[in-house]
C-alpha cells in the first residue's frame, strides 16, 4: 500500500532542516535525524513534499512514519468516496441531540443508538424528526456498546463516531476523510473545543473552555503512547470500518477511547489527530458534575495498564532525564553541579551522535527541551498523579514542600503566559490543581481496585537507536516525549 499521486505533506512546525538542508530533525516520540539525497532534497516544495512518483511517495511515508512531517489536508483533494455514517450513542440527551443532527444537516446516513434512556420517546422523536435510523438498547451497555451496535449496521466504508453533546462544523468530517487517501490511516479526529452556551459562562465553564481535557492542542500528530499527543477521544472520530474490527471493548466504561486508538497503532494502522478543524463539545460547568467526571476520567488508568502496560506510565524517562530529577528534588548542595553535569554529558552525547553542521548548538537545544520535559513531567507526579503521597510528605519534610509550592506554581504560570485564558489567574491556578486532585484521584482508587501501582508507576526507557543498518535515519533525542493517559 503506497501514497497516492497527489497526496502532499507538510513539515512538522518543530522539524528543522539542519546541516545546511541536507538533513531533518525532527519526529515523536523521539526524535530523528533523517539524511537527505539530493534527489529527496528537490522533491520539496519549501516545507511540503508532493507525492509524484514512487520514490516521493516512499519519502512521504517515511516522514509520516516518524511524525516528521504531517498530511497537508489544504492541499489534498476531497477523497473520492466519502460515503460515511454517523454513529451516535445517546442516553438522555433529546435537547443535544436535537442540536447535533441540525449541525450534521439532512442528507448523512445517520444511526442513533439509545442507550436505554429513561426517556425514550424524547430520543425516538427526535431521531424521527431528522430522518436518523434509531436503534433502541433494551438495557444500558456505556458508550462502547452503544458504538458497536451501530457499527454493526454500518454500510459504508467510512463511520464518524459522535457524542450527542458536540456540534460539528461543516467541514470537520469532509477534512478528516482527506486523511484516508493514505491506505495506512484508520481514525483521523479533529481538535475538541468549548460549546460557548447559556450555561457555560461559570468560571469552571470558562477553565474547561481553555483548558478542557479533550482539546489536544494546535499541533497535528501521529498519535502513538508515549508522542506529545498520545491518545484521542471517540467525542468525535471518523474511522475506516475496515481497519477497525468490531470497534471498541464492551467491558471499558472509561477510557475505551484510549484502548481503541492504541489498538489500532499497535496493528500498524495510523491514528491522526487534525486541529485544523475542530468540533465543539458541551463541558460540564457545574463543580460538582465536573469533579466527579474528572474522577471517573482517572479510573480508567488501571484497565489501560492492565491492556496496554508499556504505555499508560504516568511519566516516561530516559535515564540520563530520571537522574536529572533524582538530583533536582535531593535539593542538597550537590544538585546542582550534578545536574549540570549531567545536563553536559547529554549534549555532548547528542552532538556526536548528529555530525552534522552546528551540531554542538543542536544538542544543546535539545538537552534543554528534554531538561524541560523532564521538570514538567516531574511537576505533573508531584501534583497529579503522586498528589496523595505528595501530600504526606509535606506534612513531614521541608524539601518536599519545597518542591511542591514550585510544581504547584510553576506550570500554571507557564500555561498562562503562554494561552489565551478567558480567567483570572487565581482561579485558573485553583482549577488546574483541583484538575490533577480530581484526576489523580481517579487513578489512585482504580490502582487501589485493580491491587495494582502499574498505572502509578513512571518508565525508564532509553531511546531507540533508529533502523538497524540505516545510515540514512539515527535516533537522537535525549528521552522520548511525555505520555500518559488523559
Amino acid at each position: 500500500m503506497t501514497l497516492p499521486v497527489g497526496f502532499a505533506v507538510v513539515l512538522d512546525a518543530r522539524t528543522r532542516l539542519v546541516d545546511g538542508g541536507r538533513a531533518l530533525l525532527g519526529g515523536a516520540p523521539t526524535t530523528r535525524l533523517v539524511r537527505l539525497t539530493p534527489r529527496a532534497r528537490r522533491l520539496f516544495e519549501g516545507r511540503t513534499l508532493r507525492v509524484r512518483d514512487a520514490a516521493s511517495a516512499a519519502l512521504a511515508d517515511r516522514l509520516l512514519e516518524l511524525s516528521i512531517a504531517h498530511p497537508a489536508v489544504d492541499e489534498i483533494p476531497p477523497h473520492p468516496d466519502p460515503r460515511c455514517t454517523y454513529v451516535i450513542p445517546v442516553h438522555d440527551r433529546p435537547r443535544q441531540l436535537d442540536r447535533l443532527l441540525t449541525s450534521i444537516g439532512p442528507g448523512s446516513e445517520v444511526i442513533v443508538v439509545d442507550d436505554a434512556s429513561t426517556g425514550p420517546a424524547a430520543i425516538a422523536a427526535v431521531a424521527e424528526r431528522h430522518g436518523a435510523r434509531l436503534v433502541a438498547l433494551p438495557r444500558n451497555l456505556g458508550p462502547a456498546g452503544a458504538r458497536n451496535a451501530g457499527l454493526r449496521l454500518v454500510r459504508t466504508p467510512f463511520v464518524a463516531f459522535v457524542d450527542s453533546d458536540i456540534v460539528l462544523a461543516e467541514d470537520t468530517v469532509p477534512t478528516l476523510l482527506k486523511h484516508f487517501h493514505d491506505p495506512r490511516a484508520a481514525v483521523a479526529v479533529p481538535r475538541i473545543t468549548g460549546l460557548r452556551t447559556a450555561t457555560s459562562e461559570t468560571w469552571i465553564g470558562r477553565y474547561e473552555n481553555t483548558r478542557g481535557s479533550l482539546d489536544l492542542g494546535a499541533r497535528p500528530a501521529s498519535v502513538q503512547p508515549g508522542s506529545y499527543v498520545s491518545w484521542v477521544s471517540t467525542a468525535c472520530l471518523v474511522g475506516r470500518v475496515s481497519a477497525i474490527g468490531d470497534g471498541f471493548d464492551e467491558s471499558m466504561r472509561v477510557g475505551e477511547d484510549v484502548d481503541f486508538g492504541w489498538r489500532a497503532v499497535a496493528a500498524g494502522w495510523r491514528v491522526r489527530f487534525e486541529p485544523s478543524v475542530a468540533a465543539a463539545h458541551e463541558h460540564r460547568a457545574r463543580f460538582g458534575d465536573w469533579f466527579v467526571r474528572k474522577v471517573q476520567y482517572g479510573t480508567g488508568a488501571h484497565p489501560l495498564a492492565v491492556r496496554h502496560p508499556r504505555s499508560v506510565a504516568p511519566a516516561i524517562m530516559a535515564p540520563w532525564s530520571a537522574a536529572l530529577a533524582v538530583a533536582v528534588l535531593a535539593q542538597r548542595r550537590w544538585s546542582v553541579p550534578a545536574a549540570a553535569a549531567i545536563c553536559a554529558v547529554t549534549a555532548a552525547r547528542i552532538s556526536r551522535k548528529l555530525d552534522v553542521e552546528g551540531s554542538a548548538g543542536l544538542g544543546v537545544r535539545l538537552t534543554a527541551g528534554g531538561v524541560v520535559g523532564t521538570l514538567l513531567q516531574t511537576g505533573g507526579l508531584i501534583t497529579r498523579h503522586w498528589w496523595p503521597v505528595t501530600a504526606v510528605g509535606c506534612l513531614f519534610s521541608r524539601r518536599v514542600r519545597r518542591a511542591a509550592a514550585v510544581a504547584a506554581v510553576a506550570d500554571v504560570l507557564l500555561e498562562y503566559a503562554n494561552s489565551r485564558v478567558e480567567l483570572d489567574l487565581p482561579r485558573y491556578w485553583l482549577g488546574h490543581r483541583l484538575d490533577d486532585v480530581a484526576y489523580g484521584t481517579g487513578v489512585w482508587l482504580s490502582a487501589i481496585q485493580g491491587r495494582s501501582a502499574a498505572s502509578l508507576l513512571p518508565q525508564l526507557r532509553k531511546p531507540s537507536t533508529g533502523r538497524r543498518g540505516s545510515r540514512r535515519t539515527r535516533a537522537v533525542s535525549p528521552g522520548p516525549a511525555p505520555g500518559g493517559t488523559p
